[in-house]
């Protein structure tokens, strides 16, 4: 009787959370439509103009990428050294994004690069670096997805070398001469520029952790489909 009363209680955790991702999708989605008008308010950058406004979508990316990519190499460690299955699942959601999130920062940089420094693309530290970073993670997925037996333990190896090099490319444009900001612009902006970028850094956070939440719950729902497989076919 204890067991089943347990049993009986255990799914509501779950059932909470399962309610608790499309909230986060509609607040998030809520946030990107304002973020535009927040954006036209913002005062204009006074060397670059109107094209300093993609820093307000560019910068929280690529800062939600370092997380993504943190929250990969963590839950890899906790997989490699505690074999939890779970952790792994997460891992694999984040790596994902952290492509997704990666390929958006490569794209959007490029565009704003041309306006400001007149070329696409510069081999500086920074942007060098964030395209090692975002390849990293393309070989973690391709381990998954073509490595056979014994893939996961070695990208969760990769998945935490990924996570090592945050702190390379963050730190890059202090210790190099960059034709890439340093790492003192955030800090540094002015009153009416802080709310807008925090306030698009919340919606793409929340836009991340609602879908790592579906995207985890899909690859466990995909790791047991394969186990029911298997067993069919034994």
């Amino acid at each position: 009787m204890l067991n089943e009363g347990l049993s009986a209680r255990s799914p509501k955790p779950k059932a909470k959370m399962n309610r608790l991702y499309p909230l986060l999708l509609l607040v998030a989605a809520a946030m990107f439509a304002y973020a535009p008008f927040m954006i036209l308010a913002a005062p204009y950058e006074s060397t670059m103009g109107l094209i300093q406004k993609i820093f307000y979508f560019h910068a929280p990316v690529a800062m939600t990428m370092f997380v993504s990519a943190f929250v990969c190499g963590i839950a890899s460690a906790i997989f490699l050294f505690g074999g939890r299955l779970g952790a792994d699942r997460v891992a694999m959601a984040a790596a994902e994004l952290t492509s997704i999130l990666g390929l958006i920062v490569l794209v959007t940089g490029p565009m704003w690069a041309r306006k400001a420094w007149g070329v696409w693309w510069q081999w500086d530290a920074r942007l060098t670096s964030t395209l090692v970073l975002w390849l990293i993670f393309q070989a973690y997925l391709l381990l998954r997805r073509f490595g056979g037996p014994g893939s996961d333990r070695l990208a969760a190896g990769v998945a935490l070398f990924g996570m090592a090099n945050v702190p390379f490319v963050y730190w890059s444009v202090n210790v190099w001469r960059t034709v890439h900001p340093t790492t003192t612009v955030v800090p540094s902006l002015q009153p009416g520029m802080r709310g807008p970028f925090w306030y698009c850094f919340l919606a793409f956070v929340l836009l991340y952790v609602s879908v790592l939440g579906v995207r985890t719950r899909l690859e466990k729902r995909r790791a047991e489909l394969e186990a029911l497989y298997l067993a069919v076919e034994e």
